[in-house]
């Protein structure tokens, strides 16, 4: 007797972002930069900012998830895991998932911290996926968020430009039926490290004067190689999957991708064949904010989904990480 695969369904998402707005006409006062360059090049016109003393990454994590745990009406307490995909943590330890918790009241929860970049959210998603599929967990809460503020140079005019603050939370429950996380395909390649990284405040090289003067807490880039790496493995990555599960163009309801670059997304769609009308950007309003922008994208767009649509979410980041992961859409909204 074959029994029905068990599949973890997305049944509520909720997203945050702070008040306060950087726009690209106040970045024009603090660096060498105009709007029109900005939105030629990344498609960027405002970012979300985190401002005020001890306000860390969990403070967007305690916001997506109260507001996700009131909109799908779930006792913080029938909680069993949460896990968080940053890499703006509060601190190395305890995790940014412990401290969500602990302010959410998940009391009967555990939790852990996934840090993969800009595809951290999709990492923690097909893994908080296969707590379920185990039959081991029956509610679980994933957070992608980031306080990328807190590592950007406000003088590096290639880099301030591109990066917010925000965050998002999905809730995952086994599926009654045939709707939820379907597949995913993961990568990684440690060789394009020294390209996108944060260069000291790890056990490599911990903080010190000389790491603080040389300005080696911020994000370090090389913009032109990281494009190319990112156009062509994102775009592969969801084309692949796509062939994996027998899916056409006409198939895709959405893509729902990392809010990077508009010619980054571009050129992922063109390979997937999709049209514009199926690309979900919100890239204008919020900018990157790392492990959070697939999470608030799900977020703004949840009123167009309707159950059963499939969406194949796909992201590229530091690492290099990368990753696509399909799902059909559990509910009508």
């Amino acid at each position: 007797m074959s029994s029905k695969k068990l599949r973890a369904s997305i049944t509520g998402v909720h997203g945050y972002v702070p008040d306060y707005i950087l726009s690209n006409s106040e970045l024009e006062t603090l660096v060498d930069t105009t709007d029109e360059w900005i939105m030629t090049r990344t498609g960027i016109k405002e970012r979300r900012i985190l401002k005020g003393d001890l306000q860390g990454t969990s403070v967007l994590g305690i916001k997506c998830v109260k507001g996700l745990l009131e909109k799908t009406n779930t006792d913080p307490k029938d909680i069993d895991l949460i896990i968080c995909a940053t890499v703006t943590p509060d601190m190395f330890f305890p995790s940014t998932s412990n401290l969500i918790a602990d302010k959410v009241g998940a009391s009967n929860s555990y939790g852990f911290d996934i840090s993969a970049a800009c595809s951290g959210f999709i990492y923690a998603l097909s893994t908080g996926s296969q707590f379920i599929e185990a039959g081991t967990h029956k509610k679980v809460i994933v957070v992608g968020a980031d306080k990328m503020s807190s590592i950007i140079d406000y003088e590096d005019r290639k880099n301030c430009v591109l990066f917010g603050d925000g965050g998002g939370a999905v809730l995952l429950e086994p599926s009654s039926d045939d709707t939820g996380i379907q597949d995913y395909l993961l990568k990684s390649d440690g060789s394009g490290s020294d390209m996108l990284c944060l260069k000291a405040g790890g056990s490599l090289r911990p903080a010190s004067k000389d790491t603080i003067k040389n300005k080696e807490h911020y994000i370090y880039q090389e913009g032109s190689s990281v494009f190319k790496f990112a156009v062509t493995n994102m775009a592969d990555i969801s084309e692949e999957i796509m062939k994996k599960n027998n899916l056409k163009a006409d198939d895709i309801a959405y893509l729902v991708p990392h809010q990077a670059n508009k010619r980054i997304i571009d050129a992922t769609a063109n390979r997937m064949g999709v049209g514009p009308d199926k690309v979900l950007l919100n890239i204008e309003r919020y900018g990157n904010t790392t492990a959070g922008t697939i999470p608030l994208c799900l977020w703004d767009f949840e009123k167009k989904f309707k159950k059963g649509d499939n969406l194949i979410l796909a992201a590229f980041g530091g690492g290099f990480t990368w990753g696509s992961l399909y799902l059909k859409w559990s509910y009508n909204n």
